[in-house]
């Protein structure tokens, strides 16, 4: 048997939609004698529905089921725990290229959890390239489940039944339902195998310490002062008993299920202590122990080694190297961290690669009163990454808000996928660390992070409607207000102060960050005037002076609020001798609830800090952070009200030449391709573009500009002329 070879046929995993994992490869040619016993466990009825026949194949015939070259097709194998559970394959037709057979079969005892769907979408992404454009699948009459998983898969298909078998032609154009029905299937099984890591019943801690100050003692700790409503059960190599709790020797001396484990042992002892977690069968692993990847080559030999075991009997992992995870539910109380700190709880989620960071974000996002709802340290991303814990989140009715510290990206693709969808749906909030080259060196050797250019960052999260903030500090503000506030539906905002200065630096940065300072209109003025001192500004800023008593915040922050041509209100506050701060913070807080759609955002410019009182109302100390935070969230909110669009069929798309193309530039190196490679780039792909003409003196200029028509660009082109503003 030869190894059916394609650059797409990579081995990974695919989440089932009870939150297990598969295993997904390429067969080899060792794969035979496995095969054999995968088709001989099959039932009878299981064997009839993919042969015709209830007879078990003999080796000569598997190994003639495997095309023997990419020409002929494409051949895949499922595990679980290095068993074959799964077999997939299409075979193009000979005559007519563009068709290709496909068939597949799946243990008896695996099916219905979704695998036939999954493969299908592997083998379609994998027969796409090679120009196949049709699967033909032929399913006997009875085969009920078949032909659900057919034509249940979005893609357009027709169907003709002769003599008992149903003939079912999917076109593999991806359709707008094929690809909504594709990201629901990945967010059920992403959000499914999150839940024993969110939701756990036992938590076992492997590594529990007897010391407190150690963080096995400490997490130990966390568990049962957060009120875990589950079972905590500790795991020490000589203790029977640590802080009041029964203590095992070995995980799997527990008497019944564990869901999740924490481990906090030595890095040299942490595999050892996987391979007893996957004995007694617990599905979620969060392990704390750093010494891996973020060490160098030995280590990413281990996380490797890790990552093996884990998939082949399909756990998930957090980390290693992590600070662990908790969750606020009050069915849940989860502090699995070594955090002494356990936030309020809220609906904003959020992840972090860097585990000393998250102490520091806990702490301020408690000081901030902002409500979390779950928290991840993910370290190193063996396995669980943002793309997992963002699908869980969208399906969690607790978040609102997502929140992401983000020093690497494991599949940008995917993850740009994901985050739009979800972002239409709630807001998605990021800091991307290693902008810099001085950063990315330093992200690679924190946790093994792989740089990626941030120009490329920046449009990836344009692009997927990603709210990027500069600063962890922004991160809080934005959080704040999305948090507590509407969504605004323009960008004309109203200033109220008690104080002209800060309104007018106000006004400046809206406008420097791109909001409109509203007009508002005469009836809004003449409202104002009534209760106003005649001293005061009733244009925008509307400034009441500082002998503003509470009372007039109240009123004529109503008053602007149902002002037409005002979207939101930024209300600053300067505490005189006369007005009482906490009388104004229930003033403010109080005027916005007979107007809901509208967003309100407070600046407290004194040294304690915004007001204890002024609560679902996020406060700043001074307006450039306010402004800053409202023209993040008004951008969002305009994203999110553009059409979602649909991804175009380039139909002239000549995938050989692009990659031919690609590959040259970066052989060559230097990182920008010259402008005939880009002309002949965007020809490959089928995306039309200005003719371009290489001239390299005047009157070879003036003959190009001739043969192409007027009116023509002129763009300077040399080594030395990168950026031409320059010049």
């Amino acid at each position: 048997m030869q190894t059916t070879r394609n650059t797409d046929s990579l081995p990974f995993d695919i989440v089932l939609r009870d939150g297990s994992t598969l295993a997904l490869r390429p067969t080899t040619a060792t794969d035979v004698a496995a095969l054999c016993a995968f088709f001989e466990a099959l039932s009878p009825a299981s064997r009839y529905y993919r042969f015709f026949s209830m007879a078990c194949p003999d080796a000569e015939t598997v190994e003639r089921l495997v095309p023997r070259s990419a020409e002929e097709g494409a051949a895949l194998v499922g595990e679980v725990g290095n068993c074959v559970v799964a077999f997939a394959a299409y075979y193009v037709d000979s005559i007519h290229r563009e068709r290709a057979e496909v068939a597949f079969a799946i243990a008896d005892r695996l099916q219905g959890r979704g695998i036939g769907t999954r493969v299908l979408e592997r083998l379609a992404d994998l027969a796409r390239p090679a120009g196949v454009r049709i699967f033909d699948a032929y399913v006997l009459i009875g085969n009920h489940k078949m032909m659900e998983c057919f034509l249940d898969s979005g893609y357009r298909t027709s169907r003709h039944i002769r003599d008992g078998v149903v003939h079912i032609e999917l076109s593999l154009e991806p359709t707008l339902d094929h690809l909504e029905r594709a990201a629901q299937r990945s967010q059920v099984a992403a959000a499914a195998s999150m839940k024993p890591f969110f939701e756990p019943r036992a938590v076992a801690v492997i590594g529990a310490n007897r010391q407190r100050g150690k963080i096995g003692a400490e997490i130990l700790h966390n568990l049962q002062a957060s009120g875990f409503t589950g079972k905590v059960i500790p795991v020490h190599a000589s203790a029977d008993e640590i802080q009041g709790l029964r203590a095992y020797r070995r995980v799997v001396d527990i008497p019944g299920p564990v869901d999740l484990a924490i481990i906090v042992v030595p890095s040299p002892a942490v595999l050892d202590a996987v391979d007893e977690c996957l004995a007694k069968g617990v599905r979620a692993l969060c392990i704390i122990s750093a010494g891996f990847r973020e060490t160098g080559s030995e280590g990413l030999k281990k996380e490797i080694i890790l990552l093996d075991k884990v998939r082949s009997v399909g756990c998930r992992v957090i980390g290693p190297n992590c600070m662990g995870l908790l969750n606020t539910d009050p069915s849940v109380h989860l502090n699995a961290t070594f955090s002494p700190i356990y936030p309020p709880a809220g609906g904003v989620a959020m992840s972090t690669q860097s585990g000393a960071l998250g102490l520091a974000i806990l702490d301020y996002a408690r000081r901030l009163n902002i409500g979390i709802s779950s928290f991840v340290s993910v370290g190193n991303k063996v396995d669980v990454s943002s793309n997992d814990l963002i699908q869980y989140w969208a399906d969690d009715p607790r978040t609102t808000v997502i929140l992401l510290y983000l020093e690497s990206f494991g599949n940008p693709k995917k993850f740009g996928e994901i985050a739009r969808r979800v972002g239409r749906m709630k807001p998605i909030v990021a800091v991307k660390a290693g902008r810099s080259k001085a950063g990315a060196r330093a992200g690679s050797s924190h946790t093994g992070a792989l740089a990626t250019d941030d120009t490329v960052v920046d449009a990836l999260f344009h692009q997927a409607g990603i709210i990027r903030t500069d600063t962890l500090e922004e991160l809080f503000d934005v959080a704040s207000m999305l948090a507590n506030q509407p969504l605004p539906r323009g960008r004309r905002v109203a200033i109220l102060t008690n104080a002209g200065g800060p309104g007018i630096l106000a006004a400046d940065v809206c406008e420097a960050r791109g909001l409109d300072v509203a007009v508002v209109t005469e009836q809004t003025r003449s409202e104002l005037r009534s209760f106003l001192p005649r001293a005061a500004s009733v244009d925008n800023p509307v400034d009441m002076l500082a002998s503003a008593p509470a009372e007039h915040y109240r009123r004529a922050l109503s008053a602007l609020l149902r002002d037409a041509n005002v979207d939101s209100v930024l209300t600053i506050f300067i505490p005189p001798l006369v007005t009482e701060p906490d009388a104004v913070a229930d003033a403010v807080a109080g005027a916005p609830a007979d107007i809901k759609k509208k967003a309100v955002a407070g600046i407290s410019m004194r040294s304690p800090g915004a007001p204890a009182n002024l609560l679902r109302i996020p406060c700043y100390a001074f307006p450039e952070s306010a402004a800053n935070a409202l023209a993040r969230v008004v951008a969002y909110a305009e994203w999110k009200r553009k059409p979602v669009g649909i991804v175009p069929v380039l139909e002239r798309f000549n995938r050989n030449e692009a990659i031919r193309i690609v590959d040259a530039a970066l052989r060559r190196g230097g990182g920008w391709l010259t402008p005939d490679e880009t002309q002949g780039l965007m020809e490959a792909i089928g995306v039309q573009s200005a003719p371009m003409r290489l001239a390299r003196r005047a009157d070879d200029a003036v003959t190009a500009a001739e043969s192409v028509g007027f009116p023509v660009a002129l763009k300077a082109l040399g080594p030395a002329m990168l950026h031409k503003t320059e010049r």
